[in-house]
């Protein structure tokens, strides 16, 4: 293969930018400091307190039961490893954007029979669906996948009550993306039976890039032991036996980026689950109102997301243009729509420790520069 892509050298400096993409988000500067502590031994004594101790405090914010994985990689290892840890033949994916759909192309590469339950892009997934699904298809599905948050078209899922109707298929087990909700959008994990609920550090978070966070069940971590196959690096057994035996990760990780996370974990913990979804949800209505004040939501009414909202260019704005001014005179970035609707959309994200208030300045920006 000859590459087509020149280097393009890194400068010392950049302006700032404050960023209101759906991630990576802004990350407070204690936690960009605590990467610059000095560099230990990822097998040290140190390293064991610095694991267990995100680790035990994930599963405290997150109200959880389930044992918690956290790995370098993106959340896209978990589309992965959740794949080959518990899919036998037969997946249900349902797909309502761009990110659901990669969900099932990534099952299909690893060799499983993909069965799609599509929406429209700015659809929401219905439960009852998911239920007609299951009764009427003549093959038992080893599991059903489903994105929390649809980032692509700002389409929020109603998982807990999905996972209430895969709970009564014993032997079908429910895997989650929530990549850009999970600390922004609050989910009771064990009380709606998601066997495997994962995320990215940079998204709601407030993390730098670089960790994939991922709850199990019981009975997940079960299925793979009988499955008898599993991912090697996102392997259950694997990845959690070895946290039982050693208080460590099974591979060398990004150590800088856990200490960050050890700081900002600290401030979700104070703040409270519930209180930052609360916090999320006050933020999307916010920008809902604007959005319906000057131009239309994409997404289907009452499925918003709580994190990212995905707005309609119903002004015909030039999407790219504003993108690039308010970046340039006001030093914030906001996104254009994602692929087919890329124009016809844009996108803010609003999750991490944003607050109305800073989102405000964003949409002040974006009137100012449109002229709405």
């Amino acid at each position: 293969m000859v590459s087509v892509t020149k280097k393009r050298e890194y400068k010392d400096e950049y302006p700032n930018k404050t960023l209101y993409i759906p991630g990576p988000t802004e990350v407070p500067e204690d936690v960009i400091e605590a990467m610059a502590e000095p560099m230990f031994g990822h097998r040290m004594d140190r390293m064991t307190d610095l694991y267990t101790t995100i680790v035990e405090d994930t599963k405290a914010f997150l109200g959880t039961d389930n044992d918690v994985i956290i790995l370098t990689a993106s959340g896209t290892e978990f589309w992965e490893a959740s794949t080959l840890n518990l899919v036998d033949e037969n997946i249900l994916v349902a797909t309502c954007g761009s990110f659901s759909e990669r969900h099932a192309n990534v099952a299909e590469r690893l060799g499983k029979n993909v069965d799609r339950l599509e929406y429209e892009w700015g659809q929401a997934v219905k439960p009852g669906d998911i239920r007609e699904a299951l009764e009427t298809s003549d093959k038992h599905y080893d599991v059903v996948a489903c994105v929390k948050n649809e980032s692509s078209t700002g389409v929020r899922n109603p998982i807990e009550e999905i996972g209430d109707v895969v709970a009564e298929y014993p032997d079908t087990y429910f895997v989650v993306d929530a990549v850009s909700s999970l600390g922004g959008d609050y989910v009771d994990i064990d009380k709606h039976d998601i066997d495997v609920i994962f995320a990215s550090s940079q998204k709601a978070f407030a993390m730098p890039p670089g960790l994939a966070i991922c709850a199990v069940s019981d009975d997940a971590y079960e299925r793979e032991i009988e499955k008898g196959s599993a991912s090697w690096y996102g392997g259950f057994q694997r990845t959690l036996d070895y946290y039982d035996r050693k208080g460590q990760t099974h591979s060398t990780p990004a150590i800088p980026i856990m200490l960050a996370y050890r700081k900002q974990m600290k401030r979700m913990l104070e703040e409270g689950h519930e209180a930052r979804s609360k916090r999320h949800e006050e933020m999307a209505e916010y920008t809902r109102e604007w959005a319906r004040e000057h131009f239309e939501m994409f997404p289907e009414t009452g499925y918003e997301s709580q994190t990212v909202a995905c707005i309609e260019n119903t002004q015909g704005i030039d999407v790219a243009e504003t993108i690039g001014t308010v970046s340039e005179e006001y030093d914030m970035v906001f996104s254009n729509g994602y692929g087919d609707i890329g124009e016809e959309t844009f996108r803010i994200g609003h999750m991490g420790e944003h607050t109305v208030e800073s989102v405000r300045t964003l949409t002040d920006a974006i009137e100012d520069v449109a002229g709405l």
